[in-house]
């Protein structure tokens, strides 16, 4: 049968201060070693936080209409800053920019730019042979040189070589070129590179960037000056209409830089006979921003393959590019003016290849070829302006030298003067109109003026989150157990089986000889020695 003892133990007042005072200060001593193990409530916090308001809305005491007005307040401007917050949040991922044009100072020299001229008319007629009307009539439309025509059973042609065709039968710049002036400088044919372009044979001025001419002034005289002779009687007759059949006389010409090869079917522009055409140029730098502000292609970016035949990218080179992998899936060869080392198409589905090439370009990022603009352009703005030669002074004159006759000059006969205006160019920057640190700027302005905050202040919020949310889990982690020994008020209940595993006398828990156990074994020695029984009942 179990058997618990009840003491009731009462301490003197004076004594009991004392020790509550030392287990204070040992409880204080534990918690400076350990930390704080409580968190601060919620008026301590809003009394130290910098966040304005916040210690006048939960202050401690009665909910009164001073503390409700200023959480009102409180409330209201924090919707007002996080409303800015998104709008300016929404305005900076817009991704805005501007353009800034800088005029630079004048250059005592400026780099010549490239000069492509090509005659409308891709072949002379005299130059073709019978062989080359037959390879080339899809293409000219033009019928047979003899006059039974070309019978298929007779057929002793060879096999035509596209580029052999272009070069012998093209306009000879030699032929053409009846005066070149650079700045005040002779030049002749000898000047000028053979390109091949979609109007044939072509010739560009100052082509090598690498040994680029220099301007060393602005104005009229200081560029090139050509007279040339674009030769009608050479066209080609029309019998029939095709793709290709061109009713204009006169020049291409396209201005441009030399890393840039010439597109001049969609970039040149057009010099007519029986006038001077004047084309005054000014250099444009441009720099294009890249993403996320625009679709630039930048330098820094993983580069693709380099075009191949070209030493840079640009637009025109990559449009060529574009269009030969067109040509080459459709026809499996390439037009002549296409760079690669494929197979050229022969004559007879030239004509086929490039009208695909034209259909199967898109434009725009959505189509088949998208181009994107280098971040780093340079290009040449130009106004052009013309007056009619010859006059009937000089008419006599040049029919004279060139033993030709007036109507043959004014018909033929064509100047292009291409000069700087001035030795200046222009700098075009499109730039961020609003950046990382505007939108910083903006929303610590937006944070001051509603709310009085800054960054220390939030982080001062997440420490009192952290520090309750870390309470809180270790309340739950560290759940008390439930204790052998209860205490209520003054009476405290020992167990019998803690009293014997606590008892400092191990010797009296057995009965003397027959070594059964006894709780009280002084109980049949009362008389005893004096103060046994104490020592007894401690036991």
């Amino acid at each position: 049968m179990p058997i618990e003892i009840v003491c009731k133990i009462k301490f003197a007042e004076e004594d009991a201060k004392p020790k509550e005072k030392e287990a204070g200060d040992e409880q204080s001593l534990l918690g400076a070693a350990q930390g704080p193990t409580v968190p601060r409530d919620l008026a301590t916090f809003a009394s130290t936080s910098t966040l304005h308001g916040l210690g006048r809305a939960c202050a401690p005491g009665p909910h009164g209409l001073r503390r409700t007005l200023w959480a009102l307040a409180l409330l209201t401007s924090l919707a007002a800053f996080l409303y800015q917050a998104a709008s300016l949040a929404r305005g900076y991922l817009t991704r805005p920019h501007l353009v800034a044009v800088d005029p630079a100072a004048p250059a005592p020299v400026a780099g010549f730019p490239a000069v492509t001229l090509c005659n409308i008319n891709r072949f002379r007629h005299s130059a073709l042979s019978d062989a080359d009307i037959f390879h080339l009539a899809n293409l000219t439309g033009l019928p047979p040189k003899d006059r039974d025509g070309h019978r298929a059973a007779g057929l002793r042609y060879p096999e035509p070589d596209m580029v052999d065709i272009l070069n012998r039968t093209g306009h000879q710049l030699a032929d053409m070129l009846k005066s070149c002036n650079f700045s005040g400088h002779h030049c002749s044919a000898s000047n000028f590179s053979v390109v091949y372009t979609r109007y044939g044979k072509c010739y560009t001025f100052n082509a090598d960037p690498q040994s680029s001419l220099p301007s060393r002034a602005g104005g009229m005289g200081s560029g090139l000056e050509i007279m040339l002779d674009i030769q009608q009687e050479e066209y080609l007759p029309i019998w029939r209409e095709t793709n290709e059949t061109s009713f204009e006389a006169g020049i291409r010409v396209q201005i441009h830089s030399q890393e840039e090869p010439p597109y001049i079917h969609q970039l040149g522009f057009g010099v007519s006979p029986g006038f001077q055409t004047f084309v005054s140029c000014q250099e444009q730098r441009l720099t294009y921003l890249p993403q996320p502000w625009g679709n630039c292609r930048a330098e820094s970016e993983l580069r693709e393959p380099e075009l191949q035949g070209y030493s840079a990218y640009s637009v025109s080179a990559c449009r060529l590019r574009c269009e030969k992998e067109a040509v080459l899936q459709r026809c499996h060869c390439r037009m002549a003016h296409m760079p690669g080392n494929e197979t050229i198409c022969p004559p007879n589905i030239y004509i086929e290849c490039a009208d695909h090439t034209l259909d199967s370009l898109g434009g725009g990022s959505e189509g088949p070829c998208f181009c994107p603009t280098p971040c780093n352009l340079t290009r040449y703005g130009k106004e052009i302006s013309m007056v009619k030669i010859p006059n009937r002074g000089s008419a006599r004159y040049l029919a004279r030298k060139y033993n030709r006759n007036e109507t043959y000059i004014r018909e033929n006969f064509l100047v292009l003067d291409v000069f700087f205006e001035a030795l200046t160019s222009e700098a075009m920057e499109q730039r961020a109109a609003y950046g990382l640190s505007a939108l910083l700027g903006d929303l610590g302005g937006q944070m001051g003026l509603f709310i009085g905050a800054s960054i220390l202040t939030f982080l001062e919020i997440l420490d009192y989150i952290y520090e309750v949310s870390w309470d809180r889990l270790k309340r739950v982690w560290r759940r008390p157990k439930t204790p052998l020994r209860t205490s209520t008020g003054g009476i405290s209940t020992l167990g019998l089986q803690e009293l014997k595993e606590q008892s400092p006398c191990p010797g009296r828990g057995r009965a003397e000889g027959g070594g059964a156990s006894s709780l009280l074994p002084n109980h049949h020695h009362p008389h005893g020695p004096p103060g046994s029984l104490f020592e007894d009942f401690a036991c």
